[in-house]
C-alpha cells in the first residue's frame, strides 16, 4: 500500500476583498480537490481555511507516490508489422515510440482482426513532484475578474503573494509558487503576532495559528465565533441582534481574531426610517443593528473588532463617533427630502439617462406608465392606481437619500409617497416594482406592484434586446437576466395570466430605436430559455426535465400560467406506465405524416374502415375527443392526458394490425387521417413525442 501523509498549503496574501473570500476559498478547495484526483493520487478529507491574509487548504491522508500504471498501446495489425514472422519497420516504430523493446511486442487478437501490441509499466511518480503544479493551475483558475502584479514580479494574482507555505507531512515541498518560494513558515496576526511561525508539520496548522499566531484560520469556525460574540453583545444591551446572513460572512472575511463590541448612538435617530438605520449600521459601517423585544430597533448596534484591544471602551467610543456624523447626515437628508412632494421631480427625471439610445428616465417612466395601463386593464388590475405608482416610482432617484443610499431606491418612494397622502397600494408599490431583485427574492404583495414590476422588466428586457445589447456571457449591465426572471415569476406565481408574447410585441414596440419585426420573436425566445433554466432548478415547485419542457414549448403557450399547467400535467403524464409507448407512438405518426404529408378532408371516415383494429382506434379517439375537449377548455390537463393515456392499447393493437401505408391512396388517406386525429388530441396539450428526447 502506498504511504499517506498530509497536506497543507497556505498562499500569504496582503488583505483579500471581504466579498469575495469565500467563493475563493471554495473554488481553491475544488481545483485542487480535481487537480489532485487528475494526477491520480488518492487522498481523504480536505480541509479549507480562508482569512483576510491567507487562503488554505489541509489535504488528510495524500498518498506520497502515484501507483504504478500498466500501459497498454494498440500498435499496426499483424498483417503491416510482421512479415514472415519477422517484425517490420512499422513494428520498429511502433516499438520505439511506446518505449518497449521490438521483441516485447504481443499479438491481440480483436474483433477487428490480429494487432501488436505493447505493454509496460509506469512506475508512478512522487507527489511532491506533481503538487506543486496542481496548486498553480488551482491558483491559475480561480474567479478572479482582475488580476494584479506586484513589484518587479511577473506573477499575476488578486493581491500580493508574500509567503507559501507547502508541507507533506513534515517535509517542505521544494517549489516556486506565484514567484514566492514555498517553505514551513507562516505568518500570524498582523498586530498580534506579526513574526513568523514555523509549522513543523502539515496537521500543526490551526493549532499553532490560533496558539500562537491568534488566528482563528477555519472561515466556518470563525464565523461561528462572530455570531455568537455578536449574539451575546446583543442580549445584553436586552435586545436581539438583526443577523444578515450577507454582512455575517462579509464581517467573518474582514477580522482573523473576532472580538464583538456594543455601541450606542443617539435616541433621536430612532425616528428615521428603520431601512435607514439598518442601510447606515448594517451597510455602511458593517455594523450589525440591534432589536428590541417590541421588535423596534434600539439605538444599539453591535461591532467586530479585528484585535482584543487593552483598551475597549476607546475602540467602542471611536465606533460611536465614525457612526453619528453618517446618522446625521440620513437625518438631514430626511427632512430635505420630505420638504417637497415627491411627484414634482418628475419632470426633472428628463435630465437623467437611461440610455442614450433609449432616453433619459424620464422618457423610461412614460413607456412603463403606458404599458402599466394597459396590463391592468387586461389583468384586472386598476389603471388610475398603476398609472399614478408609475409616474411615482422613479421620482426618489432624485432624492437626497438615495444618493446617498442607493440601495434604498423604492423603499424611500414608499415613505414620501405616502406622507403625500398617496394610496397604500400606489406607495407600496412604487418599492415593490423593484421585486424580486436576485433569485429567491419575494414577490410583489400587491397586484398594482406585480404590474408595475411587469411592465418595468419588459420596457428594460425590450429596449436593451432593442439597442442590440442582449446579455453576453459575464455582461449583463442592465440586469436583463435578472429582469427575465423576475417577470416569469410574477406571472407564473403570481397567477397572472396574460398573453406575454402581446406584452413583449408591445413594449418592443414602444421602444425609441428601429427595430425589425423578428425582435418580439427574438425577446420571446430568450425568456423562454430562461423559462427552461427555471423549471431545471425546480422553479415555482415543479422541476421539469428538457424533454418536458420542449413537449410544452412546441405549442407555444403566451400564458405562463398556462405554460406551467401544462408542464405540469406532461411531468405527470411522463410518469404514467402508458406514456413511454404512448409517446413513442406519436413520434412514430409524426415521422409518417411528415414523410406522406398531412392529409386534407375533415376526418377518417369510419365507415370505410374494414380492420377492427382501426374501428376500434377510430371510437377510442372519438370518445376522448368528446371527454378531453371540457377538460381543455378548463386548463384541466392532467385529467384530459390521464383520458389520453387510455388509448395505449387501441393505438398499439393498430399499429400491430394494419398497414399505414396502404397501396390504395383512398384506404391510405383513411388511414393517415385517423393518425392525424390521434395526434391532434395529444398536441391540443403538449407535443409529447419529444419526452424521452
Amino acid at each position: 500500500m502506498a504511504e499517506r501523509a498530509d497536506f497543507l498549503v497556505e498562499i500569504g496574501t496582503e488583505e483579500l476583498p471581504p466579498k469575495a473570500l469565500k467563493s475563493l476559498s471554495q473554488a481553491f478547495h475544488d481545483r485542487v480537490v480535481a487537480g489532485l484526483a487528475d494526477a491520480r493520487l488518492a487522498f481523504g478529507d480536505v480541509e479549507s481555511f480562508a482569512t483576510p491574509r491567507r487562503l488554505a487548504l489541509r489535504v488528510s491522508d495524500l498518498q506520497t507516490r502515484q501507483d504504478d500504471q500498466a500501459l497498454e498501446m494498440r500498435g499496426p495489425p499483424t498483417r503491416v508489422g510482421l512479415a514472415d514472422g519477422q517484425y517490420t519497420k512499422a513494428a520498429v516504430k511502433f516499438a520505439e515510440s511506446s518505449g518497449v523493446p521490438v521483441d516485447e511486442l504481443v499479438v491481440q487478437t480483436t474483433d477487428k482482426g490480429e494487432y501488436l501490441v505493447a505493454r509496460r509499466r509506469e512506475p508512478g511518480q512522487p507527489a511532491e513532484a506533481l503538487l506543486p503544479d496542481v496548486v498553480r493551475r488551482a491558483l491559475g483558475e480561480l474567479p478572479i475578474p482582475r488580476r494584479m502584479r506586484w513589484g518587479s514580479s511577473e506573477a499575476e494574482f488578486v493581491r500580493p503573494v508574500h509567503w507559501v507555505v507547502m508541507l507533506l507531512g513534515e517535509d517542505v515541498v521544494p517549489c516556486r509558487v506565484l514567484d514566492t518560494d514555498a517553505g514551513r513558515l507562516s505568518r500570524g496576526h498582523r498586530f498580534h503576532s506579526p513574526g513568523t511561525l514555523e509549522l513543523r508539520s502539515a496537521d500543526d496548522y490551526s493549532a499553532v495559528l490560533e496558539s500562537q499566531g491568534r488566528v482563528v484560520a477555519s472561515f466556518e469556525e470563525r464565523r461561528d465565533r462572530v455570531r455568537a460574540q455578536a449574539e451575546a453583545e446583543a442580549r445584553d444591551a436586552g435586545g436581539e441582534l438583526v443577523l444578515d446572513p450577507g454582512l455575517l460572512d462579509e464581517v467573518t472575511a474582514l477580522v482573523e481574531w473576532p472580538v464583538a463590541l456594543c455601541g450606542g448612538f443617539e435616541q433621536r435617530f430612532l425616528e428615521l426610517p428603520e431601512e435607514v438605520l439598518i442601510a447606515t449600521l448594517q451597510d455602511h459601517q458593517r455594523y450589525f443593528p440591534v432589536r428590541g423585544q417590541d421588535g423596534r430597533l434600539l439605538p444599539r448596534f453591535v461591532t467586530i473588532s479585528n484585535l482584543e484591544s487593552r483598551q475597549p471602551e476607546a475602540v467602542r467610543s471611536g465606533n460611536e463617533r465614525v457612526v453619528r456624523p453618517r446618522l446625521a447626515d440620513a437625518a438631514f437628508f430626511w427632512g430635505q427630502d420630505r420638504s417637497r412632494p415627491l411627484g414634482e421631480r418628475f419632470e426633472a427625471l428628463d435630465r437623467v439617462v437611461f440610455e442614450k439610445s433609449l432616453g433619459s428616465v424620464g422618457d423610461k417612466a412614460r413607456r412603463v406608465k403606458a404599458l402599466a395601463e394597459y396590463v391592468a386593464a387586461a389583468g384586472g388590475g386598476d389603471t388610475a392606481l398603476a398609472g399614478r405608482a408609475a409616474t411615482l416610482a422613479k421620482c426618489d432617484l432624485l432624492c437626497e437619500m438615495v444618493g446617498e443610499f442607493p440601495e434604498l431606491q423604492g423603499t424611500m418612494g414608499r415613505y414620501y409617497a405616502a406622507q403625500d397622502g398617496e394610496p397604500a397600494e400606489v406607495a407600496q408599490a412604487i418599492e415593490e416594482h423593484y421585486l424580486p431583485r436576485f433569485a429567491g427574492d419575494r414577490l410583489p404583495a400587491t397586484i398594482t406592484g406585480r404590474i408595475l414590476a411587469l411592465a418595468d422588466k419588459l420596457d428594460t428586457i425590450a429596449g436593451i434586446f432593442a439597442i442590440g445589447k442582449p446579455p453576453t456571457g459575464n455582461r449583463d449591465p442592465f440586469g436583463v437576466r435578472r429582469a427575465a426572471l423576475g417577470v416569469l415569476r410574477i406571472l407564473i406565481e403570481g397567477g397572472m395570466d396574460l398573453d406575454l408574447d402581446g406584452l413583449v410585441r408591445r413594449a418592443v414596440a414602444a421602444q425609441p430605436v428601429e427595430t425589425g419585426e423578428e425582435l418580439p420573436a427574438q425577446v420571446f425566445d430568450y425568456l423562454m430559455d430562461r423559462l427552461r433554466g427555471f423549471y431545471a432548478e425546480g422553479g415555482a415547485g415543479l422541476t421539469a426535465g428538457h424533454d418536458a419542457f420542449e413537449a410544452v414549448a412546441a405549442r407555444r403557450p403566451v400564458s405562463m400560467t398556462d405554460f406551467h399547467q401544462r408542464l405540469s400535467a406532461v411531468v405527470e403524464f411522463s410518469r404514467l406506465d402508458a406514456a413511454e409507448a404512448l409517446a413513442g407512438a406519436n413520434k412514430r405518426i409524426a415521422n409518417i405524416l411528415r414523410q406522406a404529408g398531412e392529409p386534407s378532408g375533415t376526418g377518417p371516415d369510419r365507415d370505410a374502415m374494414t380492420e377492427q383494429a382501426a374501428i376500434a382506434l377510430h371510437d377510442a379517439v372519438q370518445a376522448a375527443a368528446r371527454q378531453i375537449s371540457p377538460l381543455i377548455e378548463q386548463r384541466r390537463y392532467r385529467e384530459a392526458l390521464e383520458v389520453l393515456a387510455g388509448l395505449r392499447e387501441p393505438v398499439d393493437t393498430f399499429f400491430d394490425d394494419v398497414l399505414v401505408m396502404d397501396p390504395d391512396p383512398a384506404i391510405r388517406a383513411n388511414r393517415l387521417t385517423l393518425l392525424a386525429s390521434l395526434r391532434g388530441l395529444f398536441m391540443n396539450i403538449a407535443d409529447v413525442s419529444r419526452l424521452g428526447t
